[in-house]
C-alpha cells in the first residue's frame, strides 16, 4: 500500500517536471495579473475607507455628534450633532425595507417556483431589467409627480421611501432569484416525494436553504438606498430637528444632511461635519451588514 502511494506520487512529481518552462512562465504571468488586478481593484476602496475614517473620526469622538440635532446651531460654527439625520435615515430605510423585501421576495419565487417561462413571468422579468437601469433622480420625478403633483400629498420622508422603493426591489429580485436557483433540486424532489406541499417545501426548505444569501443581497440593496441623495433632494425638505413622523413635515439625512453642509461654503466646521456623517453612513452601513450576516448565519439551514 505504501508502495502505491509512493509510486502515484513519484509519478505525479514527474508529470509536473514534464510541464514545459513556458507553460509554467505563463502560469506565473497570469497568476501575478490576478493578483495584480486584486491589488488595484482594493486600492481604491482602502483608499476611500482611511480618508473617511481620518477625516470624520475626530468629529464621531464627540459625545455632542451623537446626542444633539441641528436646531439653533449655525452652519459656519463648531457644534451641533447628527441625531435628527440619523433618525431620518433609519425611519425612511425602514419603511423602504417593510415595502421592498416582501415584494422582491415573493417577485423571486415566483420567477424560480411558478414561473416556468410563461408570459407573466417574461414580462415580469422585462421590468424589473427595466427598473434595475432606471436613475434615481428618474425615480424621485416619478415619484413626485405621481405623489406630489397628481395626488395632492406632500414631500415627505414617506415620498422618499416610495422612490426607495424602485431602486430596492430590483435588486432585491434579482439576488433572491439568483440565490433560489442555486438551492439543490434535490432538496425539492425529497420533499415532494414525502408529500410535502409545494408552498411549505418552498417556506421550510428552499428559503431556509438560500437564507444567507438572500439576506446579503438585501443588505446590499440597503447600502445602496442609504446613501441615495436624489430622492432626498427632490422629495423631502431639510430641518435641523429630530421629525420621527415620515408622513409630515421635513425630514432630514445622512445624505440630505451633507448636501446642506456642501451648500454652507468652505468653512473648517461644515467641513467636519460633512466628512463626519459620511463616516456615520459607513457605519450605519457595516452595522446592519454585520447584524444581518449574524442573523443569517444563526438562522440559515446548512445544507
Amino acid at each position: 500500500m505504501t508502495n502505491a502511494v509512493a509510486a502515484s506520487k513519484t509519478k505525479k512529481n514527474e508529470m509536473f517536471d514534464d510541464i514545459s518552462g513556458a507553460r509554467k512562465a505563463k502560469d506565473k504571468i497570469a497568476s501575478g495579473i490576478i493578483y495584480l488586478s486584486i491589488i488595484i481593484a482594493l486600492a481604491p476602496l482602502i483608499w476611500v475607507l482611511a480618508t473617511v475614517l481620518i477625516k470624520g473620526l475626530p468629529v464621531l469622538l464627540s459625545a455632542d455628534w451623537w446626542m444633539f440635532d441641528m436646531t439653533g446651531q449655525p452652519n459656519n460654527t463648531a457644534g451641533g450633532g447628527i441625531v435628527h439625520a440619523i433618525i431620518g435615515t433609519l425611519a425612511q430605510v425602514i419603511i423602504t425595507s417593510l415595502i421592498s423585501v416582501p415584494i422582491g421576495v415573493f417577485t423571486a419565487v415566483y420567477l424560480v417556483e411558478y414561473a416556468n417561462g410563461n408570459f407573466l413571468g417574461r414580462i415580469t422579468t422585462f421590468m424589473v431589467d427595466i427598473l434595475s437601469g432606471v436613475p434615481s433622480i428618474v425615480a424621485a420625478l416619478f415619484v413626485y409627480a405621481m405623489w406630489v403633483t397628481t395626488l395632492g400629498f406632500d414631500r415627505s420622508g414617506f415620498a422618499v421611501a416610495l422612490a426607495l422603493v424602485l431602486l430596492m426591489v430590483p435588486i432585491i429580485v434579482r439576488n433572491t432569484e439568483e440565490m433560489l436557483r442555486i438551492v439543490p433540486m434535490d432538496l425539492r424532489e425529497a420533499s415532494f416525494a414525502l408529500g410535502v406541499p409545494k408552498w411549505k417545501t418552498i417556506l421550510k426548505i428552499v428559503l431556509p436553504t438560500a437564507l444567507s444569501g438572500i439576506v446579503t443581497g438585501i443588505m446590499l440593496a440597503v447600502a445602496r438606498v442609504m446613501g441615495e441623495s436624489a430622492p432626498v433632494l427632490i422629495l423631502v425638505g431639510s430641518t435641523p430637528a429630530i421629525n420621527w413622523n415620515v408622513f409630515e413635515g421635513n425630514q432630514n439625512s445622512l445624505p440630505l444632511f451633507m448636501l446642506q453642509m456642501y451648500r454652507a461654503g468652505n468653512n473648517p466646521a461644515v467641513l467636519e461635519r460633512i466628512w463626519g456623517a459620511a463616516l456615520t453612513l459607513v457605519i450605519l452601513v457595516a452595522a446592519l451588514m454585520i447584524g444581518a450576516r449574524l442573523v443569517s448565519k444563526r438562522f440559515s439551514v446548512k445544507v
